[in-house]
């Protein structure tokens, strides 16, 4: 959704685990959004859910969101 500036929301269900785990999560997708997102053109509003798996980390989520975002087309 367009917006004026780049923001970035997440919702990371109690299927996800206990809190320690969701907030891994939370942190992992924050990070992979901070790298990605000095590509990205104009500004937008982000949210991401992320699928149930056995594990999680920074590269998965990082490849995941520029795949997702160049399917979109939201690079410059």
């Amino acid at each position: 959704m367009p917006a004026k500036e780049t923001c970035l929301g997440l919702c990371v269900s109690k299927k996800h685990g206990k809190s320690v785990k969701r907030n891994r999560i939370k942190r992992l997708l924050r990070e992979a959004f901070r790298r990605v997102c000095g590509d990205l053109k104009g500004g937008y509003a982000i949210v991401l859910i992320p699928k149930q798996a056995e594990s999680y980390t920074l590269a998965q989520f990082e490849k995941s969101m520029r795949s997702a975002f160049a399917r979109e087309n939201l690079f410059r």
